[in-house]
């Protein structure tokens, strides 16, 4: 069961922050983009014009990624190459049927090094492998909200750098 956010208290393996405009998202970007290395898998979790193609922006911004950056809605996967790694940005929210995901062969990049990026994840469940980490983002006010939770020992390791970058 996912915790609910309001409420919640850090531990070692959660981490939540309150977006309350872009500037704070790039930051938590800049935070979370040098914790990425290959074959971290990430969901994306919160309702439409929750933050989460804004989020994974500003992290590809922050690994210096300079080309367009769009979503992923009707192509299912943008591709991007950033100083050493291979990202993937995937959007499965016009999934009808979870089998569309094996169907068009995206489980092949879960295979390989890249870093996978994943909005709507639960629109592709049971394919999709466990993800490393866990971002779940919730509208807040006028702003929004992150709770990171790292649900393995690379996730982990991700709250812990986050939780140590000023």
């Amino acid at each position: 069961m996912i915790p609910d956010m309001h409420g919640s208290h850090d531990s070692e393996h959660t981490f939540s922050v309150p977006l309350p405009d872009e500037a704070a998202t790039a930051d938590l970007a800049r935070r979370l983009a040098p914790c990425l290395e290959p074959g971290l898998v990430i969901f994306l979790e919160g309702d439409l014009g929750a933050g989460k193609t804004t989020l994974t922006r500003s992290v590809l911004r922050a690994l210096e990624f300079r080309g367009s950056v769009k979503s992923p809605t009707y192509t299912l996967i943008e591709p991007y190459t950033v100083s050493r790694l291979d990202l993937y940005h995937f959007d499965f929210y016009r999934f009808t049927d979870p089998d569309e995901f094996l169907e068009a062969g995206l489980d092949e990049y879960f295979a390989g090094s890249g870093v996978c990026i994943v909005e709507w994840p639960d629109k592709a469940a049971p394919h999709l492998p466990a993800p490393d980490l866990r971002i779940l983002l919730r509208i807040e006010g006028s702003g929004r909200r992150a709770q990171l939770i790292g649900l393995s020992a690379r996730g982990q390791e991700c709250i812990r750098k986050i939780k140590e970058i000023p």
